[in-house]
């Protein structure tokens, strides 16, 4: 398979993806972007790249890349997106796809009207505990799924230290309750209704933060389960041998299973079988400039993951449409948030003009 060639916009969080594709043998990098000059020489020299710009323009201009890949600001996405598929461009996009459904409809046509694909970078479904459970999942060795609760919870006070975190535009609903959104979606795809309540820590207050660090969500499906999302952002954490940062926990009709994401940690009790903890030694993998803040493991799953469905003519998940979804029960949330009341998905689609979806 020939290796496809990427451009990295966003060189931040983008160091993550260029580690990933560096590391893949389905995968070059044709060129970096960034504003910032310096950042681009940086990252060049660490990892040995020739071709680097501040200008978006000349990156999209290059015919020789196929994948564009958006590592910007959230509230950037859309039009960066927008701007790569209008250059013939298929997109891996970090989540959120995007902080609101404006741009919505527009970058639905385009990857109909250009035949191009997106996908959104929903890491979480890429690491090992969460590929083993949906695996045992998808066996049916949970039998009926009842509910599903997942959570990311973190002290990321170090994170705002960045000036824009004090802006109102900020929302950590839509950067860090997005994982624990996503995993619930993938386990019960059709949500309905969410009904949320949302707050500023003490340590919010410190840093003048203008949107909740704190946020619980109910969602119910259209089938009538219910699952549970939970997010604290600011706040100390417990020990990792009584609690995970991220987790996702399943229970069905014949066992449950818990799948803890920095930990690298599972565990899972089937009827009839002894319960079972064990741990994924893939540390180096994941975790590849110390500590567990930036991470390229997953990155390159997804990644080679996006090349075989292109090589195979298939559709990569999450895509355009699961991503405005998921765009969609966010901004339910903070609506829900606002209003003190549960609110529809169906709602939130209609205003933006894209039913289809429902």
């Amino acid at each position: 398979m020939k290796k496809l060639r990427l451009g990295v916009l966003g060189l931040g969080e983008g160091r993550s993806i260029i580690s990933a594709a560096t590391n893949s043998d389905l995968w070059e990098v044709a060129m970096i972007c960034d504003l910032n000059e310096a950042l681009c020489r940086e990252m060049a020299e660490k990892f040995t790249l020739s071709s680097w710009t501040s200008s978006y323009e000349q990156m999209l201009s290059d015919p020789s890349i196929d994948v564009i890949g958006v590592y910007t600001p959230d509230h950037l996405h859309a039009a960066h997106i927008e701007a790569a598929l209008r250059a013939g461009k298929h997109v891996i996009c970090t989540k959120p796809l995007m902080m609101d459904l404006t741009e919505g409809r527009a970058i639905l046509d385009l990857t109909k009207e250009k035949d191009l694909k997106v996908f959104v970078g929903q890491s979480t479904r890429f690491f090992s505990p969460m590929i083993h459970q949906r695996k045992a999942f998808e066996q049916g060795k949970l039998g009926v799924l009842a509910t599903v609760e997942a959570a990311y919870n973190a002290d990321h006070r170090w994170f705002m230290e960045k000036p824009w975190t004090a802006s109102k535009a900020f929302k950590w609903l839509f950067g860090g309750l997005s994982h624990p959104l996503d995993l619930i979606r993938w386990y019960l795809p059709e949500i309905e209704e969410v009904m949320a309540y949302g707050d500023i820590s003490a340590n919010g207050r410190d840093c003048n933060l203008k949107n909740p660090d704190i946020i619980q969500v109910i969602v119910r499906a259209k089938d009538g389960r219910i699952a549970r999302i939970s997010g604290t952002y600011l706040c100390p954490l417990p020990p990792e041998e009584r609690d995970s940062g991220m987790t996702c926990i399943l229970r069905g009709s014949k066992g449950s299973s818990q799948a803890d994401y920095h930990e690298l940690r599972y565990a899972e009790h089937i009827e009839g079988e002894s319960p079972a903890v064990y741990r994924f030694p893939e540390e180096e993998y994941y975790f590849r400039f110390g500590g567990t803040s930036h991470h390229a493991g997953e990155y390159q799953n997804y990644i080679e993951y996006f090349a075989r469905c292109l090589q195979k003519g298939e559709t990569p998940y999450p895509n355009a449409q699961e991503g405005l979804i998921t765009v969609a029960c966010l901004m339910a949330v903070d609506r829900s948030i606002q209003s003190g009341r549960p609110v529809k998905i169906e709602e939130i689609l209609k205003e933006h003009r894209l039913e289809e979806l429902i």
